[in-house]
């Protein structure tokens, strides 16, 4: 299982999964956009993100919030993370999508991405990446 939605009052708890930190990263950009829209993404245009935090939760705040900014400042929608490194505290990814959301069924607007019972942690051998969206 790549991620999961949550039982939330007012918004939705995503909680992503990876083998290594890197993909609990890229799982939990895709349950943002499958929240935005369930519509298969057209690999379009390649952008790179990157982003450097003072710790780790801040850099998951960070990566997320630059999907948020594309979807409103350019109206691109995430389809694929081609590559994804985490080197200390910078995340440097490589993300395909496309930027033409009229084509796509829209379901929810996220607004921001909340540190509210943000979570980071492994356990054995798996990542577990939790946040919640303020939609």
């Amino acid at each position: 299982m790549k991620y999961e939605f949550l039982e939330h009052t007012a918004d939705v708890k995503v909680r992503a999964y990876g083998k290594t930190l890197e993909e609990a990263f890229i799982n939990s950009a895709y349950a943002l956009t499958n929240i935005v829209t369930k519509d298969q993404i057209k690999k379009v245009i390649e952008k790179t993100i990157e982003v450097e935090s003072e710790d780790e939760k801040a850099l998951l705040y960070d990566f997320l919030e630059q999907f948020l900014v594309l979807i409103d400042s350019e109206g691109f929608l995430l389809a694929e993370v081609k590559e994804l490194k985490i080197n200390g505290l910078k995340l440097t990814a490589t993300i395909i999508g496309d930027d033409k959301p009229e084509n796509y069924k829209t379901d929810t607007h996220v607004k921001a991405i909340t540190y509210q019972e943000m979570e980071i942690k492994k356990e054995k051998d798996i990542y577990t990446i939790q946040f919640i969206p303020d939609i």
